[in-house]
């Protein structure tokens, strides 16, 4: 069953000078043919990586892109269109930023605290003095907060402006202040949590991260933590993915960070590696099994030891075998106590595929060089004279065509072939967003769920043209009322 040797993709790891390698040959024990490795080596290097690539014939190029090369590597994935890269560079978008981080939890409908972002100074420096206190501001562009050196409380105006006066931060990124009890790491695998880790802050300070002393357990992770790192991952469409989680002192959660570029122990870079191998091979190489909750008794292992452990292995629930244990063992979990072996089947590993259309182009997205400083000094933006800078908040990045859960539904199921059972394996499969997305850009994904054919995908066209149609020429009669009222 799966793939033939000749039959599986070539895969290569991508590589860049200077950065650290997320994986190597180790992670993909008993894949049987060479994998190959492509380094870029910066500067002017895309034609020859291109070209390398090409020479080698790689079907697969797996690794993390750092946020300094991405859109480098954004136009290296237009060259090589028959190349699949892993995570794709639209997973990847958060990877850049802490504004993509936001602009992505903005579309999705995912709850972050409420953020503001301006690349015009004196727009954010005329907020700054409007605004409540305090705040959070962040460096946005790079991978990671490095151990939160560049994420600072402010308290008052004074403080803000002498920190951008003196950080030269741009654009202008800030948020609410969230008081939290923590923030909450969650690793997940197919959208599947493998891992996850409350950090808290010390007596009588506010960041978590154990570089500035915080202390990490990983006991008890609350259900809504690990119900928003699922949701986040699979609108990211996330091979492999990483959450900060603020759990606010009122109970409610909000998105910090998101990325596929996170630390893990080498054993967890295994179990991923693993996971590719079987979703590349079509069932020759065995999905791996990672039991919720696998992470409470880990984490009981020293963390010494633990970054020495490879290709961990968990055996599944059989009631005849295992029930004297697994059988009887029960967690609280949400509202009640549940069966631990039953979360599995709540929490399942899914086989991402491949997108092939662009969610982030670029052209539109890539506010960071279209809205680049002239120089620090100055602080001026050249582009702001031939077009506005983006001024946002929390409620800017609406997806264009709207459409609730419901109508969603409904549209769905009034297409001849989707009934009750076709409309829970399409919602189980994708989110809200991503349905829309597929209509909106390439409808033939939906074949991927069983029952749905290219009569469904007719059908479905036709509504979903019909919907936006109507859609657009109500806000378009909105929009003249408004303007005839101004």
């Amino acid at each position: 069953m799966g793939l033939k040797n000749k039959e599986l993709p070539k895969l290569g790891f991508l590589y860049l000078d200077y950065v650290l390698r997320f994986f190597d040959h180790s992670n993909f024990k008993g894949w049987p043919n060479k994998i190959e490795t492509v380094t870029y080596h910066w500067g002017n290097d895309k034609d020859r990586f291109i070209e390398e690539v090409k020479r080698k014939k790689i079907d697969v190029l797996i690794g993390n892109v750092p946020a300094t090369a991405y859109e480098t590597f954004r136009e290296i994935a237009r060259a090589l269109p028959n190349v699949r890269f892993i995570p794709s560079l639209d997973t990847q978008f958060s990877n850049k930023s802490k504004e993509n981080v936001t602009r992505f939890a903005w579309k999705y409908n995912l709850p972050i605290p409420k953020t503001y972002i301006y690349y015009n100074r004196k727009e954010g420096e005329k907020f700054l003095e409007n605004t409540t206190y305090p705040k959070i501001i962040k460096r946005s562009y790079g991978p990671s907060n490095y151990g939160g050196y560049f994420v600072h409380k402010v308290d008052s105006k004074e403080e803000a402006k002498e920190l951008f006066a003196t950080k030269k931060y741009h654009p202008m990124y800030i948020q609410d202040f969230v008081p939290m009890e923590a923030d909450i790491r969650v690793m997940l695998i197919g959208h599947k949590p493998v891992c996850a880790f409350w950090r808290r802050a010390p007596e009588g300070e506010w960041l978590t991260n154990t570089s500035q002393g915080g202390s990490m357990d990983y006991m008890n992770v609350p259900k809504s933590v690990l119900d928003l790192a699922v949701r986040t991952s699979k609108a990211a469409n996330a091979e492999y993915w990483a959450c900060d989680i603020a759990y606010g002192k009122d109970g409610k959660v909000h998105i910090l960070e998101c990325a596929t570029a996170f630390a893990a122990f080498p054993y967890i870079r295994d179990w991923i590696g693993q996971y590719i191998m079987w979703s590349l091979s079509k069932g020759r190489f065995r999905k791996p099994h990672l039991p919720m909750f696998n992470w409470e008794e880990l984490g009981k292992i020293s963390p010494d030891l633990l970054r020495t452990m490879r290709h961990i292995t968990f055996g599944k629930y059989s009631s005849s075998y295992d029930g004297a244990y697994f059988g009887k063992r029960r967690k609280m979990y949400g509202e009640g106590e549940v069966f631990l072996h039953e979360l599995d089947s709540a929490y399942k590993m899914y086989n991402v595929k491949e997108r092939t259309f662009e969610e982030w182009p670029s052209e539109k997205w890539n506010y960071q060089d279209r809205f680049a400083l002239k120089n620090f000094k100055s602080m001026k933006v050249p582009a702001l004279k031939k077009e506005e800078a983006p001024i946002v908040s929390e409620d800017e990045s609406i997806p264009a065509i709207e459409i609730s859960n419901d109508d969603l539904e409904t549209l769905l199921t009034s297409v001849k072939g989707i009934g009750k059972k076709k409309l829970k394996k399409l919602t189980n499969r994708f989110s809200h967003q991503a349905i829309v997305n597929i209509l909106e850009y390439e409808p033939k994904i939906l074949k991927d769920v069983k029952g749905i054919y290219d009569s469904t995908i007719e059908g479905l066209m036709e509504v979903w043209n019909g919907y936006k149609k109507a859609f657009l020429k109500e806000n378009n009669d909105k929009r003249k009322k408004e303007l005839a009222e101004s």
